[in-house]
């Protein structure tokens, strides 16, 4: 099937197309407001805008393009359900092209849970199948409390807002989410893991706290939306072990940390647990809208048409997800994403020796968060220095100025985020820190300078 490239946009045309776009569209866009391009073409790393410029796009869908922008095995997977003539809308029923997912899904998933895993086909989006996976424990056990924790992002939909961080629903116990950097308890590290493991272990057997005992615990390996903060390894296991021990389900959000995202194929794996419930999207659809749950068998007590959905049988959606796991397996992408985001890793803490705005890098593999801070504004007596929205927003302004895509996250929107697909060459890797690293200069000087002249009134 040949492919027809989009006509160039005439001079300005992307001009109109966004002024449109802000008359008709909603005032929740989000993604629009910071980035105000227009792709037009876009091919691995690069974006096209209709103005001309290329971008090198570290937001990759917000970590859906695990291949990067139209990779070759997920347009040929597409192209051939195309030319077969199968049905691109099948409900829930058996297709060659949903048996071949599930069994490649199958294959990636770890030991223990793919011997005795149930799937369920959710909506086309992630918080869909958090919606499914809230669901599913409430069923299986008969309760209906949930532990989740601060910080977290589940998605847009009512249910996954409720075990999000901004959250107030009563039947949600909240629970502090280890940070090294800004640690509730102000001591770090595995100490501050260990105490906030306690605090869980102290809310569910105290009889007197308030909390009854919930339908499952839902956590995310490394947070995303709230600033990529990565869970310790031996806090994850004594998660397990506290849910476990009390037959709570735990389930594990793997929507953005998944299909090697973070060096390993599932996060779970860098600390040896196994969930009773993975909920999966974004990059196991290959860039077209595809989630899914699955979980122990002994939780699939739903009766059928307990949870159901128009959209859950996405044939194209199916082909390149599976194109997309294969070849990343394959290709050995995750060890490929360890080593090289250990890399940048070590080049952004390199960069923060020179520039005191740095607070905090961190990450795993290509999910990686630079916290930007207010050395000045730090109080005598604070741990840390405050988060810097307004010098990060700047940053992201300048990194679009030099052709880099990034995006903000973090409790105040102070953390520049870096998600890079796992096809990141290392000339591409090194083009987008030097071009991060300029950005920072520049926008330091910027947000200096209108300091500088408040200061002067």
């Amino acid at each position: 099937m040949a492919v027809t490239e989009p006509a160039p946009a005439p001079p300005a045309a992307h001009e109109g197309i966004l002024r449109r776009q802000s008359l008709r569209e909603s005032a929740a866009r989000t993604y629009a407001r910071s980035l105000p391009i227009v792709p037009v073409r876009a091919r691995g790393l690069t974006i096209e805008g209709a103005d001309g410029r290329r971008y090198l796009d570290c937001l990759s869908g917000a970590g859906t393009l695990a291949l990067g922008h139209n990779h070759p095995v997920v347009l040929e997977a597409i192209k051939k359900v195309l030319d077969s003539g199968a049905p691109l809308h099948i409900l829930d029923l058996a297709t060659p092209v949903k048996d071949a997912f599930t069994t490649e899904l199958f294959a990636t998933l770890p030991r223990e849970l793919a011997e005795d895993a149930r799937i369920q086909f959710c909506g086309p989006a992630g918080t869909d199948a958090v919606e499914a996976a809230l669901k599913l424990v409430r069923t299986a056990t008969g309760r209906s409390g949930l532990l989740a924790f601060t910080g977290a992002y589940h998605g847009m939909t009512s249910g996954a807002l409720d075990v999000s961080g901004g959250a107030t629903d009563v039947r949600v116990s909240r629970l502090p989410f280890p940070q090294n950097y800004r640690c509730p308890y102000g001591v770090g590290g595995e100490r501050g893991a260990e105490l906030g493991a306690r605090w869980a272990e102290s809310l569910l057997d105290d009889p007197k706290s308030g909390v009854p005992m919930p339908a499952g615990m839902i956590l995310e390996p490394v947070q995303g939306e709230g600033g990529v903060n990565p869970a310790p390894d031996n806090w994850m296991r004594r998660m397990r072990e506290i849910t476990a021990d009390r037959a709570i389900p735990l389930i594990a959000d793997e929507v953005q940390t998944g299909v090697g995202r973070t060096g390993t194929f599932w996060a779970v794996e860098h600390s040896g647990i196994v969930p009773d419930v993975m909920v999966l999207s974004k990059a196991i659809g290959g860039s077209l809208p595809l989630a899914v749950i699955v979980y122990r068998s002994e939780l699939d007590a739903w009766q059928p048409g307990a949870h159901a959905g128009t959209f859950r049988g996405n044939q194209l959606a199916m082909a390149a997800g599976a194109a997309t796991l294969a070849f990343v397996r394959e290709n050995r992408l995750a060890d490929r994403a360890a080593t090289l985001g250990a890399r940048m890793l070590g080049r952004l803490q390199g960069l923060a020796t020179a520039h005191p705005c740095i607070g905090d890098v961190r990450g795993r593999g290509l999910m990686i968060g630079v916290e930007l801070v207010d050395p000045d504004s730090a109080a005598p007596d604070a741990l840390v220095p405050p988060p810097a929205p307004e010098l990060a927003s700047a940053v992201q302004q300048q990194c679009l100025d030099r052709g880099l895509i990034v995006e903000l996250g973090g409790r105040h929107s102070a953390v520049v985020r870096l998600l890079p697909p796992l096809t990141l060459t290392d000339e591409q890797a090194m083009a987008v820190l030097d071009r991060f690293a300029d950005a920072l200069a520049a926008a330091e000087r910027s947000t200096h300078g209108r300091n500088d002249s408040r200061q002067s009134y």
